[in-house]
């Protein structure tokens, strides 16, 4: 009997033991230099080229940026946790703990940086307008002048143009970008604006390919990063990931895949660190 007793006791440690072991191996990749059970990565849900959630899973620009890099720390496909990072939500899901890393058309501000580390940049995207394929009157900025300028409820995009560029256009929000684009493609507006990189995206989607074009204006410089916890040891490793991902061609794939059919003329991938202002 006190044998027993003895081997269930040792059994109950055991147990505790193995338990311990298994649930000290499930780290988040922010504890690890990778191969963990699974890594989360913030992403948009709703940005068609840039992050979007289909049906058959998630595609765009940044899904297939943070793949490669997910891949170079140790993770297969199949341990990525995708989790929407909503654009106000970015700085509180970093600092909870809620994701390993954001790619999210997240662009490198010094007000960012004061929160949250960067990694990059991996794309220099520059606000744009997007038009009709066959509108010829809409050349410059200025163009926009008396046109009705459409950008989403809560962007800055459509008066910073009204502010900087043309004091005269007719600002117009919608709910959503899809709205703006059909909005467009009824000539209920003129034109829509934000990121070139977000705009291609949109233009690229099948039912409107060939039905808008891209302004080529750049009016501002929107320098892509992979946001992660401020002081995580992670920028480093990313940072080594992207400068991969662009000499072995995979960079120039991935925007060839996701913007291409909107002709869009993207800048050459840029240097890590090196912010353009």
């Amino acid at each position: 009997m006190k044998l027993r007793k003895v081997t269930a006791a040792s059994a109950v440690v055991l147990a505790l033991a193995v338990t311990a072991t298994a649930c000290g191996s499930d780290k988040k990749a922010s504890d690890s230099s990778g191969g963990g059970k699974k890594i989360t990565i913030g992403i948009k849900f709703d940005q068609p080229g840039i992050g979007q959630k289909t049906p058959q899973g998630y595609s765009g620009f940044d899904v297939d940026v943070a793949t490669y890099v997910a891949g170079k720390l140790g993770y297969k496909p199949d341990q990525i946790q995708w989790k929407e990072t909503k654009s106000a939500e970015r700085e509180n899901a970093l600092s909870r703990g809620d994701v390993d890393f954001i790619a999210a058309s997240y662009s490198i501000t010094p007000e960012r940086e004061k929160k949250v580390d960067f990694a990059g940049p991996y794309l220099l995207a520059h606000q744009d307008v997007l038009v009709r394929a066959d509108d010829t009157a809409i050349k410059s900025p200025s163009d926009l002048n008396s046109k009705k300028l459409c950008s989403v409820t809560g962007s800055t995009s459509a008066q910073n143009v009204h502010d900087k560029l043309a004091p005269k256009a007719q600002l117009q929000q919608y709910p959503t970008y899809s709205a703006c684009l059909t909005g467009l493609q009824n000539k209920a507006i003129d034109a829509l604006t934000t990121d070139d990189s977000i705009l291609a995206g949109y233009a690229s989607q099948a039912a409107f390919k060939g039905k808008f074009k891209l302004g080529g204006f750049k009016m501002t410089n929107e320098n892509y990063g992979i946001g992660v916890k401020k002081g995580s040891d992670l920028k480093a490793k990313i940072n080594t990931a992207l400068e991969a991902m662009v000499s072995d061609g995979s960079w120039k794939k991935a925007v060839d895949k996701n913007f291409g059919p909107a002709n869009y003329k993207n800048e050459p991938a840029p240097k890590i660190g090196n912010i353009v202002s």
